[in-house]
Formats: structure tokens, sequence, C-alpha cells
């Protein structure tokens, strides 16, 4: 990105002047370390190609050298076995055979055997003392006709396996020929016969192993048609795993050029062999080139890192004198966000951000101040609203029990009333609870056991009812008026239009440390709908409910243990319905109302 356009891009935004001298200087020296290290990398790379490509032409120059003085040597024993044995001695004396030995044996590490053979292909001496292989027609050999066919040409084969002569240790080992025509003297008598010279190619293995043109670099030599003489991945090229541009580099001149062989950049360096017309190739891959500046690049990396270490070392320093306050104040305000209200903000840093922050800590101060008015207020209004439900009982209970207890008065029933004058008075003494709205399991259960025995009298046996508590948990915690409500519903609705036999079993029991209250009926039931949203709409009183309802107990109960418990209803049409109650198993007097 332009450098201008970065300092636009936050010349945009309101900072400060010590904030925008800070952004203008770390973007300039930023800039500045970057374009330096480039042209450093640039400069260098160029120059440290030009002397890897310098090297190369040395090391492919002294290869070449030594491949010509080799030839040259070998050129000059063939022409020492030729004048000064051949020329001079006749093919039937045993001077011949002596000449030859000598030369061979001067010369073993350069030569694997030396042959002179007759034009017609017969074998007249070799050495060391070798027998053509049976079956062998020399005389249709491709170094034997290119000698015979022209006297003066010194043939360089390619190299192959030493084949012709019968086995011995280097029978079947890598060689070259070199074979030219010449004239033999037999009794007086001048033929052209061939001398044949294998060349030990373990020369070539050896020069070429020792030779080294960097990472990835390579060098092989090809003969005037482009055939490879020599690779270092020859055994691969012959197994078709790797593919040689050789015929390509047969065409190219002496020197150095920069090709684009097969898609990919090669420095390609060529020298000519002397006489032979070989080729020395040498090549090297743009990206080898780029490994060997691998030093120099961890070098300016170095370098660049240390400067940009420091300036960040600097920059840090000053941004943290400004930024350091500003921070510890998001953060407040982040507490803040986050529903912690107890937050404490200290105010630091420049005069600014010092009045920022007594702003915000009074601000603070007045949220406080505000939400627990609200809370307190939300609070009493739920509160209210659930205490003013509690004592909506409905007033048609109270006169429809006076009315049975007349009835019974003047039917000389006196104990019958008296019964259920007593069971009135404790059902209204437990409803007041002296204001409390947590009571003990067992006053809640006495308060629905008066509700059940005043309603069955009510209605003349038209139902029974059981009440069944373990022993453990009458002593544990429970919300005021939270059975009779749901004992009124059965009674009223779940057993409408039934005419007797109708059952209300009321059971309180304690399981995996939770308190559990079953109101079981086998009344009328209701549908899955029904059942899905009874929880969930408003009731609305009815002529002969409570009007505090099924929600209504739902929600007193979570909101004095929470919202994990509550109620829970199963029903069925006409097979009845069960709601279950589930508190925490809490003993009565270890958490108060206001906990």
């Amino acid at each position: 990105m332009d450098k201008r356009l970065i300092i636009k891009k936050f010349s945009n935004k309101n900072l400060s002047i010590r904030s925008s001298i800070f952004i203008y200087f770390t973007v300039t020296a930023i800039i500045a370390i970057a374009l330096i290290s480039l042209i450093m990398f640039q400069r260098f790379t160029d120059s440290l190609n030009k002397t890897i490509i310098e090297e190369n032409a040395g090391i492919i120059g002294q290869v070449g050298e030594s491949i010509d003085s080799y030839l040259r040597n070998v050129m000059k024993i063939s022409d020492s076995i030729y004048y000064n044995v051949i020329k001079n001695t006749d093919i039937s004396d045993d001077d011949i055979k002596n000449g030859m030995n000598l030369l061979y044996v001067n010369n073993d590490n350069m030569i694997d055997d030396i042959a002179l053979i007759a034009g017609d292909g017969t074998l007249i001496e070799s050495m060391p003392a070798l027998r053509l292989k049976d079956g062998i027609n020399v005389s249709e050999r491709d170094f034997f006709k290119k000698s015979m066919a022209e006297s003066e040409y010194i043939y360089f084969s390619m190299p192959h396996i030493r084949n012709l002569f019968d086995q011995n240790e280097n029978s079947y080992s890598w060689v070259m020929s070199m074979s030219r025509a010449v004239e033999v003297t037999s009794e007086g008598k001048a033929t052209q016969a061939v001398l044949l010279i294998n060349l030990n190619y373990m020369f070539f293995e050896e020069l070429f192993s020792n030779v080294n043109l960097g990472n990835g670099g390579y060098i092989y030599l090809i003969n005037d048609k482009g055939d490879i003489i020599w690779h270092p991945r020859q055994n691969e090229i012959y197994a078709g795993r790797f593919t040689e541009n050789n015929k390509y580099a047969a065409g190219l001149k002496d020197g150095i050029s920069v090709e684009n062989i097969g898609g990919k950049k090669l420095t390609v360096n060529v020298r000519t062999i002397g006489y032979t017309g070989w080729k020395l190739v040498g090549v090297t891959g743009s990206a080898a080139i780029n490994v060997d500046s691998m030093k120099f690049r961890l070098f300016v990396l170095f370098v660049a890192d240390l400067f940009l270490f420091l300036l960040a070392m600097v920059n840090a320093y000053i941004s943290n004198r400004i930024s350091n306050p500003i921070s510890r104040l998001d953060n407040s305000v982040r507490e803040i966000e986050s529903g912690n209200l107890n937050v404490e903000i200290l105010p630091s840093g420049s005069y600014e951000v010092q009045h920022l922050g007594n702003s915000i800590r009074n601000m603070l101060s007045r949220i406080k101040v505000l939400m627990s008015d609200l809370v307190a207020e939300h609070n009493a209004k739920r509160k209210s609203e659930f205490d003013t439900l509690q004592s909506q009982i409905n007033p048609h209970f109270l006169y429809n029990t006076l009315d049975i207890i007349v009835w019974m008065i003047e039917n000389e029933k006196p104990d019958k009333a008296v019964s259920i004058v007593t069971a009135l008075a404790k059902f209204f003494r437990i409803s007041l609870s002296k204001g409390k709205n947590i009571i003990t399991v067992r006053d809640e259960v006495e308060h629905v056991r008066n509700y059940l025995m005043i309603q069955s009298m009510r209605f003349k046996n038209r139902f029974e009812y059981s009440i069944e508590v373990d022993d453990n948990v009458s002593e544990y915690s429970s919300l005021k008026l939270m059975l009779q409500p749901l004992v009124e519903n059965a009674i009223y609705h779940g057993m409408e239009f039934m005419d007797g036999d109708g059952e209300i079993d009321v059971r309180v029991f304690k399981e995996n440390e939770e308190l559990y209250f079953t109101i079981t009926d086998n009344g009328l039931g209701m549908s899955e709908d029904v059942v899905a949203t009874l929880l969930s709409k408003d009731i609305v009183p009815s002529k002969r409910g409570s009007g505090i309802g099924v929600k209504n107990v739902n929600e007193r109960i979570k909101l004095y243990f929470g919202a994990e418990y509550g109620l829970f209803v199963e029903s069925e049409p006409d097979e009845g319905t069960k709601i279950t109650i589930h508190l925490p198993a809490i003993v009565y007097g270890e958490k108060n109302e206001d906990k």
C-alpha cells in the first residue's frame, strides 16, 4: 500500500498529535527499512548470481581441459602404436607384439586393451592377450566400417559394454573405443587394418564425480549429435525416470546463455571438446542460484528484524505511556457492559483521560442507585401481585362451606358441623401464616387436607382422596398455597361431569436430594395442545376456581426457588392428569425468604 494512502487512512480518524506522530514515524520507518532491504538484497543477488556463473564457467573450463588433455594423450598413444610400432614392423614379426605390449603396460591406467584387426575382421594382435568371441563378425561393427571408410578419421564410440573378446576380469566393464585405419605390412605386402583402443570409462566417472556446480547444478557430456556420453543421472535417464534436454543443448553455441527449457529458466554453459566435437554442458537452475544467497537473505532479514525490534521497543514505550490509561479505562467500561457494576475505576494519564474516568465513575454510581431502586421496586411489585392473587380465594368457597354448616346444624348433625368448622379454621389459619410465604411441608399438606375434607363433604362423597407423605420430608420448606389451587383444578375441571368414583391422590417424597409433590386425578384429562400451553397462557379466574391457577403457582415457585424448579404436567384425555411439583430439598429455617 502506498505511504500516502496509509497516512490518509489514519488521518481520517480523530487522533491526538502524539498518536499521529507515532503512526507517521512507524509507517515511514517500516517503508524505509523494507526498501533498503529490498535494494540490498537485489544488488547482492545479482552480484552473487554473476559470481556463481563465472565460477561455474571456470569449473566447466577446467573439466573441458582435463578431457582435452586425456583425449590428446590417447591420440598420442595411438600415434605411437601406429608410427613407432606398426609402420616399422612386419606383423609376422614378434617385435610388433613387444612394442604394443610396452605401450600398453606404460598406459594401462588409461587403456583396458589394444587390438589390431585385419581388413577381413580377423584379430592380428591384442594386448593383453585376448581372443575374439566365437561368432563375432568385427567387420560388421560400426567402428570398423567407419574407420575403414576414412583412413585419416579417428573414431570415438559411445560408452558401451566391452564385448568383443572372450571373458576375463574386464570382459563386461564399461569402455569407450577409439579406432582408426592403419596400414600394416605382412611379408613385405601392405594391407589395411584397424587399430582399436578401448579406453577406461572410469576416467570419466572419477573426473565428473568431483565436479560440483553448487546447489542443484550439474554437468554432463554429449557427442556432436547430442547423445549422452556421461550424465550424473544416467541410470534414471535409461529407466525413463528423468528427461534431459541433451538434443536441444547439442544445437547451442559455446558460451553462457539463459534458456527457457521445459517451462524452467535455466543457465546453460556449453564448451566444445576440441577434435571430437563433444560438448560439455553445465546446467544451473535460477532457483538453485538463489538458494546460494540464503546466507545473505538471513543476514538482511536479521538486520531488518533488529531495526524493527528496536523500533517496536521505542514505539511500545511511547504508546504505552499514552494508551495504558485508556486501555485500563476501556477494560473497566467492558466490565460494566458485561454487568459487573462493582468494578473499580482509577482515572490516570493525561488530563482528558482523567476527566473521562471521573465522569464514568460518577455515571456508574448513579447507575447503581437507579438499578437498586428499580430491582427493589420490581421485586416489591411482583410479590405484591402474588400476594394479591393468593388473597383472592373464591368467596363462593367460603359461602358454600358456611351454607353446609348451617344445613348440618338444622339437620341435627352437630358433630359433622364441628368438623367442618374446625377444618375451615385450620384452612384459613394456614392461609394467613402470619404473612409468610414459605412454610413447612407439614403445614402445606395440612392445608390441602382440610380443603379436601371440606370439599368432600360439600360434594357428598362424589370423589375420594388420599394423601401420602414420606416421614423424612415434613420439616422441609414449601411454598404456601401451592397445592390447594392444583387440587381445586382437579375437582372443578378434572372431575366435571363425573358421577362418582373420582379419585385424587396427593403424594410428597424426596428423591436425589430434591423434593417432589404429585397431584394425580382420574378425571377427564387434557389434550397435548392444552398441556403444552397450560403453563404459558394467562389463567382467567372462573366462577368456581380460586383464580390463582397453574401458571401462577409455577411462576411463584420460580420466583422464590429459581428457574430450574416448577411444575411438570402429564395428561391424556379420559385418562386423568398428573401434576409434579419440583422443589429444592431445604430444611425449613435454613433459607428464609430474603435469601
